[in-house]
């Protein structure tokens, strides 16, 4: 029996997955990852790195990504609360160069969204608070390390927040036209 349902989005890189969850009076279990069933749909990845952040509501995290070089796929889920996480495709030639898709994630919903190389990445709290776990295939590079400003107006996500929390790091980003790059289709 599939313990992983996958499902392709609007831009068919970025995947949906949702895990069997086992239910009794006890509680619940689930498996969040299994190399086998994600190799079979196609996801071999490799993942290095666990990362863990915790924020308050109306933060917005993001957009980031790494260059090709050190660039990172991610698998992203919430354990705590809930965020509508966006992922950015930035693969220049790609024909969906510049679009974005933004999904639910939430500890009631248990989903993951898998994010390839070649897009940048964000969320936004919408819980009180959201704890949110993700795996990575490659290593922090703060030397790699780059971003486009969260609400640009060429990209126009649609974020579910009238008056975000935002870091001063993540302000400063560029535009997606005036951003560096390095990723083809």
């Amino acid at each position: 029996m599939a313990k992983f349902k996958f499902t392709g989005l609007e831009i068919p890189d970025l995947i949906l997955i949702e895990p069997t969850v086992y239910s009794d009076s006890r509680g619940f279990f689930m498996e969040t990852y299994n190399y086998r069933e994600f190799e079979e749909y196609g996801l071999k990845d490799r993942y290095v790195q666990d990362n863990h952040s915790r924020s308050i509501k109306g933060v917005i995290r993001g957009l980031h990504y790494q260059l090709r070089e050190r660039a990172q796929a991610k698998l992203i889920r919430v354990i705590r609360g809930e965020i509508f996480d966006v992922a950015v495709d930035i693969r220049k030639g790609s024909p969906h160069f510049g679009r974005w898709v933004g999904v639910l994630l939430s500890e009631e919903n248990k989903r993951m969204l898998y994010i390839p190389e070649g897009f940048a990445h964000g969320f936004c709290v919408l819980s009180e608070e959201a704890e949110v776990i993700y795996k990575v295939t490659d290593f922090y590079s703060p030397e790699h390390e780059r971003g486009i400003i969260w609400n640009d107006r060429d990209i126009g996500i649609k974020w579910p927040v009238s008056n975000p929390v935002i870091s001063e790091k993540d302000m400063a980003w560029p535009s997606l036209r005036e951003a560096e790059i390095d990723f083809q289709y």
